[in-house]
């Protein structure tokens, strides 16, 4: 999957996401740190990237202000571990292709994956 993370998503999850093969870009790496929320949305759109993150103001964007979005991934699993974080992700990735989570806004809680299509 081609993913955008968060600066929110913890460095031990973004090298996982690496290690399982998936083409993961950092807001550090683009040099976005302190960049809007909105501006992260449309930097994943015009990337092709879904954008993974813990920050649930994201929600906000999508539903209720309409900013167009190539599909956002919440985390919503704490105080879990690192290692059932990741298996809550990959279980995610293994339910769903990349197509299906295009154009949806999907929370990961432990357990259960919540899908909304974004329109």
């Amino acid at each position: 999957m081609r993913l955008l993370a968060d600066q929110d998503v913890y460095k031990v999850t973004i090298d996982e996401l690496k290690r399982w093969g998936h083409d993961v870009v950092t807001v550090k790496e683009l040099g976005m740190q302190g960049a809007t929320d909105r501006d992260l949305l449309r930097k994943a759109k015009i990337d092709d990237r879904l954008l993974i993150t813990r920050d649930k103001d994201f929600g906000t964007l999508v539903f209720w202000e309409k900013v167009l979005s190539t599909g956002v991934v919440l985390l919503r699993i704490t105080p879990m571990t690192a290692k059932e974080v990741h298996h809550e992700i990959q279980r995610l990735f293994e339910e769903h292709s990349e197509d299906e989570l295009r154009g949806v806004f999907c929370v990961v809680e432990p357990h259960r994956h919540r899908i909304r299509h974004l329109e």
